[in-house]
């Protein structure tokens, strides 16, 4: 695949996003690693096939100023933006009426607003552009809610609904707004869950295992893809059936 631009990746620096940039790379495209963590982001780079093309730049996606410096320099070092991939994340779970304001602005901050800050940041460019595409990482969490994840849940169902919304917006300049939509992923988390807790995972899952990184960056790298082109609004569930 010949790149068409870069293509940004937040929460690139661990887990899932590490994994995205690493896979995305594979397929051609220069990644724009952005993390917290630069020390974190370098060390991510260095899993990409051509690391040479790709860059680092540490942000704190909840933080408006940071993210348009980051989006401005991506911009100068970069002829185009193909692609976004929002994949910044965090939980702080608990019960609802235990849940401090603080762990629910917290998640909200980052999961959220800075999918709106992301997104906005590029979504003038895109538009001047005439070309784009943005792909957001929700949850099947988004869809069906979850105890002990009200603020996580929230977040990740207002990723969908921003999502449809952003598709009308910039629809009529050639860019592209989808979403993905994960369930259970095999990472280093779910590694350590007690092995009832997995074998009930699992029951919940018609497809009898937990999904793989490379499951959900298929989804990705196909919404990112020009085989999309006429994809936009829309909720790719990636759970091996378990929302139907």
């Amino acid at each position: 695949m010949a790149a068409e631009g870069v293509v940004i990746v937040t929460g690139a620096n661990r887990g899932i996003g590490r994994a995205l940039a690493r896979d995305l790379a594979a397929a051609g495209w220069p990644i724009a690693l952005v993390g917290r963590s630069l020390e974190k982001l370098e060390e991510a780079r260095q899993d990409l096939a051509d690391e040479t093309s790709s860059r680092c730049y540490a942000a704190d996606v909840a933080d408006w100023e940071q993210v348009q410096g980051v989006v401005e320099a991506i911009q100068g070092d970069y002829a185009s933006i193909h692609g976004l991939v929002n994949n910044a994340g965090i939980t702080k779970d608990g019960l609802l009426v235990r849940m401090s304001p603080e762990n629910w602005k917290a998640v909200l901050d980052v999961n959220l607003t800075g999918t709106f800050f992301l997104t906005r940041s590029v979504a003038p460019i895109m538009m001047r552009q005439r070309s784009g595409r943005i792909v957001n990482i929700s949850s099947v969490v988004g869809l069906t809610g979850n105890a002990g994840q009200a603020n996580y849940a929230a977040s990740k169902a207002g990723i969908v609904a921003m999502t449809k919304s952003v598709a009308r917006e910039l629809g009529g300049r050639g860019v592209t707004c989808n979403c993905v939509a994960p369930g259970f992923i095999e990472t280093d988390m779910t590694a350590e869950l007690p092995e009832k807790v997995r074998a009930d995972m699992l029951q919940r899952i018609p497809l009898k295992r937990l999904g793989q990184v490379e499951d959900l960056s298929g989804a990705v790298r196909f919404l990112l893809s020009q085989d999309a082109a006429w994809i936009t609004g829309q909720t790719l569930v990636v759970d091996g059936g378990m929302v139907m």
